[in-house]
């Protein structure tokens, strides 16, 4: 997958809003017109606010194992972009992995290493003690990954997508790669680890990488009616500018997994829950109060920021996600816009497991090859700062872990085609 070109992005900026102006010469009233339906969401999600009721969709793991979930929530859920999944892990045994992962930490030392340097993504963080711990190959988290419960939560979500077109299958939905990812471990008082909203995915990409010109194209091309986030079409091929805060592997959902009970104002994940907001972050460097060779809150090699002077109605529908319980699971469209509370007010450690959904894609494939050594070395996943931490943690996990599922989910043996 071609990298971006970097060398000229001011020029190709200039470039592609000539392009997109003489191809949809409306292109203002058209945003004028997601900025209305956006504007009925962000009223919406205030209005819930108001009343202290959560505008995040919940479903119940046992409704999506019995195959109960109705159309109407399925509709909400792509309307928010974002669900509450609950109960996916009973909670015992979610408590138990809370314990095990403590132990992990603190048998190993953790915190007692130095940092060769937490990832420039979390570049301001000056802290006593990391709050996203750089562990992955803890034993609790490969139980998780490769856990039937996690394989038909994953697998329903990436349901929700269009996967394939005709008889071009554009990803696999029932089968997942494992992304491993890290875990959040973070102390009440803790003021280190917010982060500002941002969507993940990269920035300036969105608007000049060829793939995402096409996943993108009738936004661009002023028939925004017609575009559909769910469309998995091109969305596996888009290229990124490489850089620690880029994703290379392909998601469908971000998610997490709660270790231990949180909710607002525990330092936890907050959301906008729209899934136009990309829609209108698009579209806005196109209006005249924007300089010509800007895109609002993008930077090449970093997430894409929404800012109070660009995006100030979105930012009036962030919200703390709901209460949620230890094997609660939370999960957000690879577009949709998030932040994490600037501090943690609450008495306890507020833990959580990062497991989101990378299904069964030549992207993603090419991915586990990068991946499956560093697993076998303990070294950190290829897409994170190369800290390495736990190659000599002696009770790492090893092949001896990996289940069935988990073999063919870390590409170490081969899915049998359906």
């Amino acid at each position: 997958i071609m990298s971006i070109d970097t060398t000229n992005i001011q020029e190709q900026i200039c470039r592609l809003k000539h392009t997109v102006n003489k191809n949809c010469p409306d292109i203002i009233e058209r945003f004028r017109e997601i900025e209305a339906k956006v504007s009925e969401d962000i009223v919406t999600i205030e209005s819930c606010i108001q009343h202290g009721k959560s505008v995040i969709p919940e479903i119940m793991y046992s409704d999506i194992v019995n195959n109960k979930v109705d159309n109407k929530t399925i509709e909400s859920v792509r309307r928010r972009g974002t669900v509450v999944i609950r109960n996916v892990f009973p909670r015992e045994k979610s408590e138990k992995w809370y314990d095990q992962l403590n132990h992990y930490i603190d048998q190993n030392g953790y915190y007692d290493q130095d940092d060769p340097g937490l990832d420039n993504y979390f570049s301001d963080l000056k802290v006593d003690k990391p709050q996203i711990c750089a562990v992955y190959w803890s034993k609790p988290q490969v139980q998780a990954r490769q856990s039937t419960e996690m394989s038909q939560t994953r697998s329903f979500l990436n349901r929700i997508w269009n996967y394939k077109k005709n008889s071009i299958i554009h990803f696999d939905p029932d089968r997942d790669c494992t992304y491993a990812d890290r875990i959040r471990m973070r102390q009440p008082g803790d003021t280190s680890l917010g982060l500002s909203p941002h969507v993940d995915g990269g920035s300036v990409e969105r608007w000049l990488g060829e793939n995402y010109q096409h996943v993108y194209r009738s936004l661009f091309k002023g028939n925004w009616q017609d575009y559909n986030p769910f469309n998995g079409e091109f969305r596996t091929e888009v290229e990124g500018i490489d850089s620690p805060a880029v994703c290379r592997a392909f998601r469908t959902w971000q998610g997490w997994t709660a270790l231990t009970p949180q909710g607002p104002g525990d330092g936890t994940l907050q959301l906008i829950p729209t899934i136009l907001s990309i829609a209108y972050v698009l579209l806005r460097p196109f209006l005249q109060d924007v300089p010509e060779e800007i895109l609002c809150g993008a930077v090449e090699g970093r997430a894409q920021a929404i800012t109070e002077e660009w995006h100030s109605l979105l930012l009036r529908g962030l919200v703390s996600i709901p209460d949620v319980e230890p094997g609660d699971t939370v999960w957000w469209h690879s577009d949709v816009v998030h932040a994490v509370e600037h501090e943690h007010k609450g008495k306890d450690v507020s833990s959580v497991m990062y497991i989101g959904c990378a299904p069964l894609c030549e992207r993603n494939m090419r991915y586990l090859e990068r991946q499956k050594q560093t697993f076998l070395e303990g070294r950190s996943s290829p897409d994170f700062a190369p800290e390495d931490f736990e190659k000599n943690y002696p009770d790492r996990s090893t092949m001896e872990d990996l289940d069935e599922l988990g073999m063919k989910q870390m590409g170490f043996s081969t899915w049998n085609l359906a």
